[in-house]
């Protein structure tokens, strides 16, 4: 009997690790697509006759796509399970790619982008949901953050891995090779994943109307806080990563393309290694969410006021500079084990969707809001003064979002913990 539970128990670990494998490749996946327009716009532009705005457009109908699906996706999580509805949506994706790659115009294409967005947005909740079910509670932050880190190795593919697969076979036939691989991709995942180890069973709220929990959800006045934080936090991340560090770099400091390129690098190493970092200071260092997030938001907003002091500084102090930029924007991941654990296990889904939500609406709105604040044509300014309204706006938001989080109680399931560990 007990080298029957022994094989059971190593079975199950063998199980859960398997699945954390793929469900990094699907989130891999999600951040290819994210970012693949840029490297392949030139060709883009010519084949599909786009104008500068309308690939604009096309690239951010991805992000709106995904920040849209959060809400029912949360729904869909905890009435039907993750295994079905990951596989589901990651369907659509494939569609989405195939469709992308036979466009024959732009409003073809942006339906493409659309489904990829729908397609992607389950992949990190989902992979979260299946960690929450799959591994102890302590390992959550340092297993997600790793996800995360990992899976931003699937930019870098979008960058110049992508480029020679366009030129060996045209972007078009670079996409219908990346939809083989997505759907590769979930039909292992459809073979491997179960929802919950043998014998457990998730919470689940089949029998309740769920819009009754989404209700229960926005009552909760953390929950407002956190959404508010994580919109600044990663919005003003994508904002200087995907957007305005490049003018600000070339532009406002004079230098050359390359230099700009290696020092935007720092800000991506600084992240893919501040998030498993973080997430195991905060499961196991400090057993602590809200004390590992807060004193972030104020550091990445002085971090972010010190752009508009590095006239004249030299290459390596701007490169130190980035890196911190990626290192403390990081632990505004441990902003979702944060929600999770302060709310009921049958609200997980929708807590984690609904969090996501503001996260994909900071990537796409604050690189059109900093668009308002700067005055005129980013390649046209000379000296960095004219992205102080930038900088300060960014800031600014980071510190509300600072001082509102000082009013959310810290999580009770690591302080629970935490009390077990000492006793």
């Amino acid at each position: 009997m007990n080298n029957l539970r022994y094989i059971a128990q190593a079975e199950g670990r063998s199980r859960a690790w398997a699945i954390y494998l793929i469900c990094i490749c699907c989130y891999m996946l999600s951040m290819f697509y994210r970012v693949s327009v840029t490297v392949i716009s030139p060709q883009l532009a010519e084949d599909l006759r786009l104008s500068v705005s309308q690939l604009s457009d096309l690239s951010a109908a991805f992000f709106y796509a995904f920040a849209a699906a959060q809400i029912p996706l949360g729904l869909l999580l905890d009435r039907w399970g993750t295994r079905r509805i990951m596989t589901l949506f990651n369907l659509a994706a494939v569609a989405g790619a195939l469709t992308f790659a036979l466009a024959q115009g732009g409003a073809m294409a942006t339906v493409g982008r659309v489904l990829l967005g729908l397609g992607m947005s389950g992949n990190m909740i989902g992979a979260m949901m299946l960690i929450v079910a799959w591994f102890p509670p302590r390992r959550f932050a340092t297993l997600t953050g790793a996800i995360v880190g990992v899976s931003t190795a699937g930019q870098f593919m979008a960058a110049t891995p992508l480029v020679y697969i366009s030129q060996a076979m045209g972007w078009r036939g670079a996409f219908i090779a990346v939809a083989a691989l997505n759907a590769l991709v979930i039909a292992v995942f459809y073979w491997v994943v179960r929802d919950t180890p043998p014998g457990v069973e998730l919470p689940r709220s089949a029998n309740e109307n769920p819009f009754k929990g989404l209700g229960q959800l926005f009552r909760h006045h953390y929950y407002w806080i956190i959404s508010l934080s994580t919109f600044f936090r990663y919005g003003c991340l994508m904002a200087l990563q995907g957007l305005w560090a490049g003018p600000y770099l070339m532009n406002g400091l004079g230098l050359s393309q390359i230099q700009a390129g290696n020092i935007l690098l720092f800000i991506t190493i600084g992240y893919m290694i501040g998030l498993p970092l973080w997430g195991r200071i905060s499961d196991e260092v400090l057993g602590t969410r809200k004390w590992v997030v807060l004193p972030a938001l104020f550091i990445w907003a002085l971090l972010i006021l010190s752009l508009g002091l590095m006239q004249g500084m030299p290459v390596w102090v701007l490169c130190a500079l980035f890196l911190g930029l990626g290192l403390m924007s990081a632990p505004g991941q441990v902003m979702y084990p944060h929600i999770k654990e302060l709310l009921p296990d049958h609200l997980a889904a929708r807590a984690l969707t609904g969090i996501n939500l503001y996260t994909m609406l900071g990537a796409a709105g604050l690189m059109q809001i900093a668009g308002f604040l700067v005055e005129g044509d980013p390649s046209s300014m000379h000296g960095i003064d004219g992205y102080w309204p930038v900088w300060l706006f960014m800031a600014g938001g980071l510190c509300l979002a600072g001082v509102l989080y000082c009013f959310i109680p810290d999580s009770k399931a690591m302080r629970d913990t935490q009390a077990v560990t000492e006793g």
